[in-house]
């Protein structure tokens, strides 16, 4: 059945600390209906586990994902698909800082799923696209919204307009993608160098961090600043900033409890 099929794997390193999610469907990683929820599902587990800070999503294989199951949304009733999304962009409302690594094609629904990740890196070899348009449909996941906010309304129509893939030297000078790699094993090593960085901050720190980014992003300046200011002062209650002035002042590493 073609709503079937593949799998999102998940394996916890860094004592615990990180959630490695990793695509799982042939050479291209085909995303499903089941893979869609499978993504809910992952992080509804991730985000009750106190003991995780960040998650990182790769896809096995040469390519990151091709896209959805096209065949298999013609078994989908169109009621059903008004909740569309909801599922596979489960990264962009945990609480945890979500980092995803690309290479290769990272199409449709892929895109989407990634474009909900908080931190983007792709190798050079990366190919973006939303092409739903060659199928008389537009992106359905979030696409044209978060892509728009990405790289400007402009940009955006035209490759959502047309399907044109954008490269990952594109992606990477309009912001898309934070750092671009030379290659899969060099994207490994900044993951990994990435995921030590972001181990050494405070986890509340990082959580109140991408909260105020991304709520503030979709108001008023005001209402930004406004909640920015608060946030700032709520911090200032924490463990972990009290950890970090005394560091500081000891010139020595913090050690943050996410208190």
């Amino acid at each position: 059945m073609p709503l079937t099929g593949g799998e999102i794997r998940i394996a916890r390193s860094h004592d615990g600390r990180v959630a490695n999610l990793t695509l799982s469907h042939g050479r291209f990683n085909v995303i499903t209906w089941e893979t869609r929820q499978a993504m809910a599902d992952r992080f509804a587990e991730i985000d009750a586990d106190r003991d995780i800070r960040l998650v990182v999503i790769r896809a096995e294989g040469e390519h990151f994902s091709s896209g959805g199951d096209i065949a298999g949304f013609m078994e989908v009733d169109p009621v059903d698909l008004t909740d569309l999304g909801h599922n596979i962009t489960a990264p962009a409302r945990s609480p945890k800082p979500v980092i995803s690594a690309i290479d290769g094609y990272c199409f449709g629904v892929g895109l989407e799923l990634v474009l909900s990740t908080d931190i983007r890196l792709a190798t050079a070899a990366a190919r973006f696209a939303l092409p739903e348009m060659k199928l008389g449909m537009i992106p359905g996941s979030g696409g044209t919204q978060r892509l728009s906010r990405l790289i400007g309304l402009s940009r955006a129509k035209y490759h959502i307009l047309t399907g044109e893939r954008i490269t990952g030297q594109q992606a990477l000078d309009w912001g898309m993608v934070a750092v671009l790699a030379p290659d899969a094993e060099a994207l490994e090593a900044e993951v990994g160098a990435l995921v030590d960085k972001m181990l050494g901050y405070s986890p509340i720190a990082m959580r109140t961090a991408k909260e105020v980014l991304d709520k503030g992003s979709d108001g008023p300046l005001y209402t930004g600043i406004e909640l920015e200011r608060k946030a700032y002062s709520m911090l200032r209650a924490s463990e972990d900033f009290a950890e970090g002035v005394a560091a500081f002042g000891d010139r020595r590493t913090p050690k943050f409890q996410g208190r």
